[in-house]
């Protein structure tokens, strides 16, 4: 259903399983980030209603996601650590010329996040089915489901308001792309490296 190119190297929950507490900061850091992206839609490209009604709901959302993971790491006895860049989205921004019409950098813009919450779905898939913690696993699972929807939502959204056929040629050149990146992470204790 994603259609990634090339799925995360399943040792990566190793890293994750002795590396708890870093993951779960992150993860915390990926959910505010997440808001904060649908916070700057709204503000950027307040002219496209529908958009924006989504974006206020999938605010509260990835807060709410952001308020459980920071609670999971508070009940461990830990504290929410320093936000890290996050080497993943840092070289996926680099696909996409800048510039461009108001139209194409807000379609650019959801392709970014409907590929961002594709592989963050991924990875709670293999996070939920592999991870020994059975209560993280089961959260992992539930926050899953929640990222396939908002992948998906995103990918409407760039075929709504781009050229259907343009958006799912460079979805596909995207997905391409994105596998490469893949190809040189996975070996970090961060969501997406």
């Amino acid at each position: 259903m994603l259609g990634l190119k090339l799925p995360t190297d399943p040792r990566w929950v190793n890293i994750v399983e002795k590396n708890i507490e870093d993951i779960l900061t992150d993860h915390a850091y990926c959910e505010q980030k997440a808001a904060s992206t649908a916070v700057s839609l709204i503000v950027n490209f307040p002219e496209y209603t529908e958009l924006v009604q989504e974006m206020i709901e999938l605010v509260n959302e990835e807060m709410s996601h952001f308020k459980m993971v920071h609670d999971l790491i508070l009940e461990k006895g830990w504290i929410l650590g320093r936000d890290r860049k996050d080497e993943y989205v840092i070289q996926l921004l680099k696909f996409f010329p800048k510039g461009g019409s108001r139209t194409t950098q807000l379609v650019h813009r959801l392709m970014y996040a409907a590929l961002i919450e594709a592989r963050s779905c991924e990875r709670f898939r293999l996070l939920s089915e592999e991870l020994e913690d059975k209560k993280l696993a089961k959260f992992y699972r539930k926050l899953m489901i929640s990222e396939a929807g908002h992948y998906t939502m995103f990918l409407k959204f760039a075929r709504k308001y781009g050229d259907e056929e343009d958006v799912n040629n460079k979805w596909q050149s995207l997905l391409n792309y994105e596998a490469d990146i893949i190809k040189s992470l996975g070996t970090k204790e961060t969501i997406h490296g």
